[in-house]
């Protein structure tokens, strides 16, 4: 389990979900993390939907051949066991996937757009931007937070066009929960806090390890993988705890 690229926690069991280069493992109860079916394809972008249903995208298992090298966007409605191609096969390679108002929004690495769907079928390219992170406000379809080299930035015109937040700590990956604040990680692994929609930002827990992927479940609850652990907070990143080791 290496290369995390995401995180999700899954309604149907409450179970942690880990993306990685390598397949996707479940975290059951602290337990030692299980990969999900046979699979080893890489796993780049990453959200759950549902109950047992999830989106991805990336590149497929080097023993399958007959595959092209760029998944699109793919699904699974059953927790990971199987997956299937959606749209944008052989073209899209998504490196950040967000579910929110029934649409999915992503940042195509091959285009450098982000892109929204109302279907999980068809797609409308949006600003070329090269972005690390996005996080969707969750009481507006078109307010769009992404992450780049040149600080965070805002869309308020569902990602027509983006522009730089202000004094903002140089951040990598955002994670905007339904219940409480906005979290944020930089590239040393320090965790932050937003009440005001990202304008200002509290720093939290410091990891002092560079992460790779962040999730904010809600009601304080988070989740940060770095290279060696993933860890848990409960207080909104004010302290953490590991929860499984990167082996």
């Amino acid at each position: 389990m290496t290369h995390i690229h995401g995180l999700g926690i899954n309604p149907s069991n409450d179970s942690l979900y880990i993306a990685t280069h390598y397949g996707l493992f479940r975290i059951d109860d602290k337990q030692r993390p299980q990969r999900i079916g046979t699979l080893t394809q890489d796993f780049m972008g990453f959200t759950v939907t549902g109950p047992d249903e999830f989106l991805a995208s990336g590149h497929p298992d080097p023993a399958d051949g007959q595959q092209p090298p760029h998944l699109g966007l793919i699904k699974s409605e059953d927790a990971g066991e199987s997956w299937k191609s959606l749209s944008l096969e052989g073209s899209a390679d998504f490196h950040a996937l967000e579910y929110r108002h029934g649409r999915v929004y992503g940042h195509d690495s091959q285009s450098g757009k982000v892109m929204i769907s109302r279907d999980e079928r068809s797609w409308q390219p949006r600003a070329e931007l090269a972005a690390v992170d996005l996080a969707v406000s969750p009481v507006d379809a078109d307010e769009i937070l992404a992450t780049t080299r040149q600080g965070l930035q805002r869309s308020t015109d569902g990602a027509l066009t983006f522009a730089a937040i202000a004094g903002t700590p140089a951040l990598v990956f955002i994670s905007w929960p339904e219940r409480g604040p906005l979290n944020g990680a930089d590239i040393e692994g320090t965790l932050y806090t937003s009440t005001d929609a990202g304008r200002t930002w509290r720093p939290r827990h410091a990891l002092t390890a560079r992460p790779q992927a962040l999730l904010a479940a809600g009601d304080g609850e988070v989740y940060v993988a770095t290279e060696t652990s993933v860890y848990e907070s409960t207080d909104d990143g004010a302290t953490v705890q590991v929860v499984a080791a990167v082996e």
